[in-house]
């Protein structure tokens, strides 16, 4: 791919995800019909062929420009890794939001070694919003650093989380879940982990909690929210992995929260 062979892992990552949520946006914009729309678990859980063709134009360049890299993509995409180092590629991240004509949705990117995330990379085309960060690389917005996080507890900060109505009938989720809202100054549900954990970074939410989280939902926001000072975790509640990610006071009264409704 033209102008990618010679860009360093960071920036590399913005222009693809610069480019993918390009893409998708022009798809939606020309209109996607029945026919490019499927669903995977339920009726909310869309998939368009505008993620599948943002997906191919990041797997092609990978490919190309990091042969040697492993690729995972929620649509489907792999490859093994003979580096030691995988690209996580969430192509739009939100796809019903996108679907339903909305502007909160976004693409998102992340890689990781043997010691964990690097780097991630998230796009919100519909705003021009770019974030970017990871190991050794304060995270920007926009190309501009952003301040780090001052530290406030949970019961002074805004919660972003998610909890699909099929699993509102699981005691071992709901019951942290609420514990975790109770102890929230604000819930919001906003259906886009990478955008909610960018706006973790950046300082607009406090703190975002989610279980089963699959890892291009967690690994892109997650190294942002790290590189700007935040805090992530994840904790097991009753079996079940949940994600945490945010200023440090109010992720560890979340995580109290949690385990402390885990019976």
């Amino acid at each position: 791919m033209d102008g990618l062979a010679d860009l360093d892992d960071a920036a590399l990552a913005a222009e693809l995800t610069a480019r993918a949520g390009q893409l998708a946006a022009q798809m939606r914009a020309e209109g996607l019909t029945a026919g490019q729309v499927g669903h995977k678990t339920s009726i909310s859980d869309v998939v368009t062929a505008a993620d599948h063709a943002a997906e191919e134009l990041v797997t092609t360049a990978l490919r190309q420009v990091r042969p040697e890299d492993g690729i995972v993509g929620e649509e489907g995409a792999e490859a093994p890794s003979a580096s030691g180092r995988t690209w996580v590629i969430d192509p739009v991240d939100g796809t019903y939001n996108f679907l339903s004509g909305m502007a909160y949705w976004c693409s998102a990117l992340a890689l990781r070694d043997d010691e964990g995330v690097v780097l991630g990379a998230v796009h919100q085309p519909v705003t021009g919003e770019a974030w970017l960060g990871g190991r050794g690389l304060p995270t920007t917005l926009g190309g501009s650093p952003l301040r780090p996080l001052d530290d406030l507890p949970l019961d002074q900060v805004c919660l972003a989380t998610y909890l699909h109505p099929t699993r509102l009938t699981r005691p071992d989720l709901v019951e942290p879940w609420r514990a975790l809202c109770f102890g929230a100054a604000t819930v919001r549900m906003l259906g886009s982990g990478s955008c909610d954990l960018a706006a973790v970074a950046a300082g607009r939410i406090g703190v975002w909690a989610q279980a089963l989280v699959p890892e291009w939902d967690w690994l892109p926001g997650a190294a942002l929210v790290q590189a700007a000072g935040g805090q992530t975790v994840q904790v097991d509640v009753r079996g079940t992995t949940w994600s945490v990610a945010g200023r440090p006071s109010a992720v560890e009264s979340a995580v109290q929260a949690l385990t402390g409704a885990g019976g």
